[in-house]
């Protein structure tokens, strides 16, 4: 393993540990500011050069995308806490868009999950294997019977294909000025919540 400088005179004894140490700091980086981070910004919180970053992690994207696969169950405990006791699944996936709204708004790199980059909104991103087996992860958190609202696996995918592309919409154009929560919970009912009705 290469020589390391700084580390805060703790260097890392192998490669997993500065990986994961690289990780944390880009996470802990993420929190402080609320904004996406560069290589720059987690090499100096290391106290280490950008080289040292870039030997494990080639780009900020993959950075991101390594900080957001460490952040996913947190997310995921937070906004079940959010939907907790929401049975009817209009209630349920409207919290459900809103809160995942704010949450990639308020910390950038879990929109690398429904994404293929934090930096660009990819055309294909938000429909990926990746984006639709988080997006399913999640709604299965939710206190809906699915099953009960009329929903098979394959109508609970495409379930999770539109909502995708709903929240895509209000990354590309959140609009001027964009809605309130409140404003965009009642835009979401009337709107995506008929199509969600409709399958029963």
């Amino acid at each position: 393993m290469a020589r390391r400088r700084g580390w805060g005179g703790r260097p890392p004894v192998d490669d997993e540990e500065a990986a994961h140490r690289i990780v944390d700091a880009a996470v802990e980086v993420i929190a402080r500011t609320g904004a996406a981070i560069s290589i720059a910004d987690v090499a100096e919180s290391l106290g280490v050069i950008r080289q040292t970053v870039y030997r494990y992690f080639p780009s900020a994207d993959a950075l991101m995308r390594a900080a957001a696969i460490a952040s996913v169950d947190g997310f995921l405990d937070r906004l079940t806490r959010q939907v907790s006791g929401l049975a009817d699944p209009v209630d349920a996936m409207t919290e459900g868009v809103v809160y995942t709204l704010t949450e990639v708004r308020r910390t950038p790199h879990l929109g690398i999950l429904l994404s293929s980059s934090y930096s660009t909104i990819h055309p294909d991103g938000l429909t990926s294997d990746e984006a639709q087996a988080f997006g399913m992860t999640m709604i299965r958190r939710f206190d809906v019977d699915w099953e009960r609202h009329g929903y098979d696996d394959a109508s609970l995918q495409g379930l999770v294909e539109f909502v995708l592309r709903t929240m895509q919409s209000f990354f590309v154009s959140p609009g001027n000025p964009p809605r309130t929560d409140d404003e965009l919970r009642r835009y979401l009912r009337r709107w995506m919540g008929t199509a969600i009705a409709a399958q029963v």
